[in-house]
């Protein structure tokens, strides 16, 4: 996930501009129309917003949901058939928004983050919605369509949905966004198992990075989602019209996942922390055994060094009495052999048993 991922007009654009800003591999807009009540349902595909305003005089729920990077002539389009405000607009345009909720005279302005995962790494998409009191209106960056369960679930006649109104079709967006961090975290808890297990076995430079990684997404990810939970409460414990009573019950279900994900999160922040704490733990004590056979191995030539630095002096067994003897013994190089190697073995013996190697 990158760092910074919120497109913006330069500083001192006045508010509400409807201005593109270049995007590099932006998925093609699609716009889909499903107006539906209990009885039946008609769905379009590939419609335009002057196309859709017909179906809001109908005694129905009218579902606008635009896929992809919306761009500024289809933005105003909307504007203008919907009477969507200006800034809720420039928010869509420029994606990266942080969650909230603007209600507006006659609408409610929704902005939630879907994260993703692709290649190990998570991408976080905004998803948009304006509800209004028989249609809602939904933007969804990126090629990741979230929703389609939501499209199964209205072509079935005997679905909760086809009997509610534009209030309960925005509570089941919002838990698909929301439940979307499930396998998302999901994923994550699956790369830590391999990690910790790479820490128990093999520590590399490796394994560093991918606990780095790790560390780095959770922090970026509970940035965007964290925001998600006062959405969902400011809908709850909100005084808005457009949002009915018995919705808020299933509002505050929706709340409860806003809390097992963020406590998930919370947990794998913590441990990919202590992870890292385990990490560095196994390097040092890895780096401890290395300096302890060297230590042993050094301290073992300390007097065979010695020895032979004795008996390296070579002086002339004729020059005097305290002259070394050894030389003209001759079984003496033998010797010094059996003596070195008895040495060794016991410091050896004693490192054992002392417990040091």
């Amino acid at each position: 996930m990158a760092f910074f991922t919120k497109r913006y007009h330069p500083p001192g654009t006045p508010p509400g501009t409807l201005t593109e800003v270049p995007a590099t591999e932006a998925a093609p807009l699609r716009i889909r129309l499903i107006d539906y009540s209990a009885d039946e349902i008609t769905t379009r595909d590939d419609v335009t917003a002057s196309e859709c305003s017909p179906y809001l005089q109908r005694d129905s729920v009218t579902w606008v949901h635009v896929q992809g990077q919306s761009t500024e002539a289809a933005l105003r389009e909307f504007g203008e058939s919907f009477q969507l405000h200006s800034l809720a607009l420039e928010d869509v345009l420029n994606t990266g928004q942080r969650p909230k909720v603007e209600p507006f005279d006659d609408q409610l302005f929704i902005v939630m983050s879907v994260p993703v995962m692709e290649a190990d790494l998570v991408a976080v998409y905004q998803a948009s919605f304006f509800l209004n009191k028989t249609f809602l209106i939904s933007f969804c960056e990126g090629d990741f369509a979230p929703f389609q369960p939501i499209v199964k679930r209205l072509q079935d006649n005997s679905s909760r949905l086809r009997s509610r109104g534009a209030d309960f079709l925005l509570y089941s967006l919002l838990d698909v966004v929301i439940d979307q961090g499930f396998p998302v975290l999901e994923n994550f808890g699956l790369q830590m198992e391999e990690v910790e297990e790479q820490i128990l076995e093999v520590t590399t430079r490796n394994t560093l990075e991918k606990i780095h990684i790790l560390k780095r997404e959770l922090i970026l990810l509970r940035r965007m989602l964290w925001p998600q939970r006062e959405v969902i409460n400011q809908l709850v414990r909100g005084d808005h019209r457009l949002v009915r009573e018995d919705t808020l019950v299933y509002l505050r279900d929706c709340y409860d996942h806003t809390i097992q994900v963020m406590d998930l999160l919370e947990t794998y922040r913590d441990m990919t922390g202590s992870m890292l704490d385990i990490y560095l733990s196994s390097v040092s004590n890895r780096m401890n055994e290395v300096m302890r056979v060297l230590t042993v191995i050094a301290t073992i030539f300390i007097p065979l060094t010695f020895i032979v630095g004795v008996y390296g002096m070579n002086f002339d067994r004729s020059a005097g009495p305290w002259s070394m003897p050894e030389l003209g013994w001759p079984y003496g190089y033998l010797l010094v052999w059996l003596i070195m190697v008895a040495i060794a073995g016991l410091m050896l013996l004693f490192f054992r048993r002392r417990g040091w190697f």
